[in-house]
């Protein structure tokens, strides 16, 4: 059931945008881990629509972010990368309701791929695309003083939870020790980056890829920004490979890196030494350990973050048990 105010926004929005007559009932569908999605048929076509995540909304330099996505997804769209775009209304494509906010697409046939379900061929092609957005403005950059290092206490955070939720708390408290060794990875990784910089969607993992009659269409674009493709990409081939359902498959790990190397070859060839970046997941970790502590709009959304605690947890263990592994297929990457 959508709640009764988002609904009125919705129809709102709708009206003001000259979208067309709601005909059924909007419809929540299945949305990610931070925003709500609803499906809104009208009597002349179908749309998405996304809430956005009102506590997001609020954080300093949330909507200017959202902004440079949006300037990023045209540039997107201008290359010919397939991609879902969010529609403009009055020159916007951010809308605004009562102090919430949305977007907006029109409604895309096909379907998301079950983690459990990816082929090699839907890994080099999502290789080819992540390379493509690469290849669009890469540029050297020249960097100083300490980069983007993560510094996140799990002490700090062990002990809130300790008094807030015995749960989470047990969970931290038992793999304080390997959450410490991957941001110390973590952080050699992204000083072992080589000084490129360019678009990246970091969040292009399986799940915002649809795909059409076996063509594929990246969806949720908001994460749009400028980074190292080496640390991208590296993320990437891996959750595509199987690392978020920690079954990974070093064939389909090396599918994408065949797709993406078709497309976008930096030179660079050190890739073992960026295997750190795999445990970025660790931030994610923070975001969700910060919902269960009550960093979050309701308690659907804080039991969410419960949950991708342990998940993340667990899955950070996996990358350290498969650490030599996925090191030894990032090596035979310099001889593609």
């Amino acid at each position: 059931m959508i709640d009764k105010k988002v609904g009125s926004m919705i129809i709102n929005l709708f009206a003001r945008g000259d979208l067309g007559q709601i005909a059924t009932p909007i419809t929540p569908v299945s949305g990610g881990f931070m925003h709500r999605m609803y499906r809104v048929d009208t009597t002349n076509k179908s749309y998405a629509v996304k809430h956005l995540n009102p506590v997001i909304m609020q954080r300093q330099g949330a909507k200017d972010n959202y902004k440079r996505a949006e300037a990023l997804e045209k540039k997107l769209e201008e290359a010919g990368i397939p991609i879902v775009p969010a529609i403009t209304i009055d020159g916007a494509k951010m809308q605004e309701c009562q102090g919430e906010f949305f977007y907006i697409f029109d409604w895309k046939e096909g379907k998301i791929t079950d983690w459990n379900n990816i082929t090699a061929e839907q890994c080099w092609f999502a290789g080819e695309i992540q390379g493509k957005i690469h290849a669009i403005e890469p540029r050297k950059i020249v960097r100083t003083g300490e980069m983007s290092l993560s510094n996140i206490d799990f002490g700090k955070y062990i002990r809130e939870a300790e008094n807030k939720n015995r749960d989470i708390f047990l969970c931290l408290k038992e793999n304080e020790n390997l959450l410490n060794y991957a941001q110390g990875q973590l952080n050699r990784a992204r000083q072992a980056l080589p000084d490129i910089e360019c678009i990246v969607d970091e969040d292009m993992d399986p799940k915002n890829v649809m795909w059409d009659n076996g063509k594929p269409f990246v969806i949720d674009l908001e994460c749009l920004d400028y980074g190292n493709p080496i640390s991208s990409a590296v993320q990437l081939s891996l959750q595509w490979a199987g690392i978020t359902t920690c079954s990974l498959d070093l064939a389909k790990h090396r599918a994408f890196w065949e797709g993406y190397l078709a497309e976008y070859d930096c030179g660079f060839s050190d890739y073992d030494k960026t295997f750190g970046v795999a445990y970025t997941w660790i931030e994610w970790l923070e975001y969700n350990i910060s919902r269960t502590l009550g960093n979050c709009q309701d308690e659907a959304e804080r039991q969410m973050g419960i949950n991708e605690v342990k998940n993340t947890v667990a899955r950070i263990a996996y990358i350290r048990e498969m650490e030599d592994e996925i090191k030894h297929n990032m090596n035979l990457l310099s001889l593609m």
